[in-house]
């Protein structure tokens, strides 16, 4: 993580997310709803030693991919931008275990699926 407040405010702003506790510039850990978040700072030797680009790349090859309600995805495609992120194009969303689905890049790259509910 190169942006502490960066994503802090991505991972609020889009998921309605509080923190709940935070140390500047080391990590913050935010919750609502059951659900928990916690942003940590990559260690100094690992920052200075990986190549880290202006633009982070989208980072899909991982083993975990957080998956996290939203009211809206139409919503969060807008207020994605906002906040330094994005939520892919309409076309790429899916249907799947009672919600519709879509990935959502935050401002460093990493991919977390968003979803909203079928049940009204």
């Amino acid at each position: 993580m190169r942006n502490l407040d960066l994503l802090t405010s991505f991972y609020s702003g889009l998921f309605g997310l509080e923190v709940v506790e935070a140390q500047e510039n080391d990590f913050a850990h935010l919750e609502a709803g059951g659900v928990a978040v916690s942003i940590v700072k990559i260690p100094v030797e690992l920052s200075t030693s990986a190549h880290l680009e202006e633009t982070p790349p989208r980072r899909s090859e991982t083993p975990v991919k957080l998956s996290l309600p939203v009211a809206s995805i139409a919503n969060a495609r807008m207020l994605a931008l906002d906040l330094g992120g994005l939520v892919c194009a309409q076309d790429t969303e899916w249907s799947w275990r009672g919600g519709r689905r879509c990935d959502a890049i935050d401002p460093e790259g990493n991919v977390v699926q968003i979803v909203e509910s079928d049940q009204e």
